[in-house]
């Protein structure tokens, strides 16, 4: 059965939903433009704007520390750099956030939204010359099988949407967990190259329900009762220049068995 890519996102706004895209261009050791261009630091990170760099995930808003982030749904304009936030199907704040006043305007409806929990006022920061925002510091994209999650779901006796993974790269005709064996490997999707670096460790932010904003499951206990670990997806280095679109076959040159790094 053929391997192919089924889905591609990027996310704006750490801690906020996806924007679902056809195709998009790539460049060796950069991650998808955009993705992670932002998050809500708290109030007391050791956030420099004229500094901009990676930080642990610890110092911003997220799903696993304020689930009811997946109230909240956005849209990016990259052209105009205009975010617009909406709840429940109505805008709540919208601005320019490649501006100090345009940033102030989210900033506001954030700080009403998220509250003062004690570590200061919640504010945009743009990752700028950090490049991401990831919880990673280098410059990775994400990959999900979806077979993989389908299996979770006969774990978890329900429906497991992947979203909840919230991965840049969703592939489908792969064995369920097959892809944990191509760690160390080079795998190719359309004519852009991808080294496979590591499994993707899962924390309690993909217990939140992305259309309800619950926590409804604990899907990192799951994992390690039904498959003794909690990873799901993988993280991978570009190393080639190129456009992926969505349709374009996933091939995984064949090698040797290697033992799992987990």
């Amino acid at each position: 059965m053929s391997i192919t890519l089924t889905a591609l996102h990027r996310y704006p706004v750490k801690g906020l939903n996806a924007e679902s895209l056809e195709r998009v261009a790539l460049r060796p050791g950069e991650g998808i433009p955009g993705d992670r261009a932002y998050a809500m630091a708290h109030g007391s990170a050791p956030w420099d704007p004229g500094e901009p760099r990676w930080l642990p995930p610890k110092y911003f808003f997220t799903l696993r520390n304020t689930p009811r982030l997946a109230q909240l749904q956005a849209a990016f304009e990259p052209e105009s750099g205009l975010l617009t936030l909406q709840r429940q199907g109505r805008r709540v704040a919208r601005g320019e956030v490649g501006t100090p006043l345009g940033r102030s305007m989210i900033g506001q409806f954030l700080a009403g939204f998220l509250g003062d929990d004690g570590r200061g006022v919640p504010k945009l920061v743009e990752a700028g010359a950090a490049g991401a925002l990831a919880d990673v510091p280098d410059p990775w994209i994400s990959l999900l099988n979806l077979e993989s999650v389908a299996d979770l779901a006969r774990v978890a006796r329900g429906p497991v949407d992947p979203r909840r993974f919230r991965a840049n790269l969703w592939m489908a005709g792969a064995a369920a967990w097959s892809e944990l064996e191509w760690i160390g490997r080079e795998i190719s999707v359309g004519d852009l190259r991808l080294r496979v670096v590591e499994p993707i460790e899962r924390c309690a932010a993909t217990n939140v329900d992305p259309e309800t904003a619950a926590v409804d499951m604990n899907l990192p206990l799951l994992l390690r009762r039904g498959y003794g670990h909690v990873h799901m997806g993988l993280y991978c280095e570009v190393l080639s220049e190129g456009s992926i679109a969505v349709g374009d076959p996933i091939a995984v040159p064949s090698a040797p068995a290697q033992p799992l790094p987990f």
